[in-house]
């Protein structure tokens, strides 16, 4: 229990000095919430590098955050098509460099993509207007987060037979129709309460909904990812939580859900 008390309290020491920078970058939006991405991204990029690649991460680590800071700073300055030619030139990149060094070229090139298309898209979903941009990214934040927790009371609570025990052993299918609930009611609430554009509250729940399912099928991809490469956690960068990417795998999936529903109303309101 002391060993469990103290956990717990490191998880939540983590969350109160992290959480407020965290929130306050996306809030302020522009400059600050870019070079939150950039150093999430960096981050990012090391633990894909200890994860793929243990005995070259620094290798791999440099070549993979090459393509994702090329990718994202492109997406800030608005040139989105030029974000994802850079980010499959930088996968590319990346490949070709960690195979001359004796490395795993698709792993480093798959790191790039993998992280790099949700970096991209969150800074367009963040950017594409000052005030309803900043609702949009709440949205995938409420939604995964909800769906997150949810899934995690209720699968703890109610129990029942296994999601997928091949990769991860833990998750339930009572966890997985929890998160998949919130996930819509926080979709629903976010379109009631602040001004997502021409988002209904149906539309809102419905976009949840898939976000939800998006969030649940990035956190399984991460467990099956962590068990061919034979880690238990992507890391050990926050303290109590294990590594970013176990906080932000469901996240990444999320995000390209939201992302094409920010796209679909914008066309919507285009075309009157």
């Amino acid at each position: 229990m002391a060993v469990r008390g103290r956990d717990i309290g490191l998880r939540a020491a983590s969350a109160v000095v992290l959480a407020p920078a965290a929130v306050a970058a996306t809030w302020a939006g522009g400059v600050w919430f870019l070079a939150l991405m950039v150093a999430a991204c960096v981050v990012l990029a090391f633990e894909w590098a200890a994860m793929s690649a243990p005995h070259a991460r620094r290798l791999m680590g440099g070549a993979v955050t090459f393509g994702l800071v090329a990718s994202v700073i492109s997406a800030h300055f608005g040139a989105m098509a030029v974000a994802f030619i850079m980010l499959v030139f930088g996968a590319a990149a990346a490949g070709v460099y960690a195979r001359s060094r004796g490395q795993q070229a698709l792993d480093a090139a798959y790191g790039v993509l993998y992280l790099g298309w949700p970096a991209v898209l969150l800074i367009w979903l963040r950017d594409v207007d000052s005030t309803v941009g900043l609702h949009w990214t709440v949205l995938v934040f409420a939604v995964a987060w909800s769906a997150d927790i949810l899934a995690y009371l209720v699968g703890s609570t109610v129990g029942g037979p296994k999601l997928w025990p091949r990769f991860s052993p833990n998750k339930t299918w009572s966890g997985f129709i929890g998160g998949i609930v919130a996930g819509a009611v926080a979709g629903a609430v976010m379109a009631a309460w602040v001004d997502m554009g021409r988002l209904t509250v149906l539309w809102g729940a419905i976009l949840g909904l898939a976000a939800a399912l998006a969030t649940m099928a990035g956190d399984l991809w991460e467990s099956a990812l962590k068990r061919r490469f034979g880690v238990k956690d992507a890391g050990n960068t926050i303290p109590g939580h294990g590594g970013l990417l176990d906080r932000v795998d469901g996240l990444m999936f999320a995000v390209v859900v939201v992302a094409i529903g920010r796209l679909a109303v914008l066309m919507l309101e285009r075309g009157g």
